[in-house]
């Protein structure tokens, strides 16, 4: 519930700053990548101006997310390799149980053959 409320409280005047953004720069702006013609360029685009600071931020979003995805990579080799390390203790510890249990079966049927106080062997005791 409350992160819904964060959500909202933070969303919704983001939503209206956007919006308001945009119905104040609705005016054609031309953008040319020719700068050794200005007045005829090669290459122009005519948008409103709201678009360009849309992608702008889009590209800025994006472009910040890649370097800290990037920046990060130690930490992910970390915890990957940290895994793959449990998992090797893990099936160490799976095969050393399973010997543990091989030698407790393996102890208890000498100890059947093992003489008792009386001089018998416990399995003719137990017969």
């Amino acid at each position: 519930m409350m992160r819904k409320l964060v959500f909202l409280f933070i969303s919704v005047p983001i939503a209206v700053a956007l919006i308001l953004l945009s119905v104040a720069n609705r005016k054609p702006i031309t953008m040319s990548l020719d700068p050794f013609r200005p007045e005829n360029p090669a290459f122009a685009i005519e948008l409103p101006f709201f678009v360009y600071l849309f992608a702008a931020l889009i590209i800025g979003l994006l472009f910040g997310g890649f370097v800290t995805w990037m920046r990060q990579g130690k930490h992910r080799k970390n915890a990957r390799d940290q895994r793959l390390e449990a998992s090797k203790w893990k099936n160490d510890f799976e095969e050393q149980k399973i010997r543990a249990d091989e030698l407790a079966a393996e102890k208890a049927t000498n100890l059947l053959g093992l003489p008792s106080k009386s001089g018998t062997n416990a399995s003719e005791e137990a017969a």
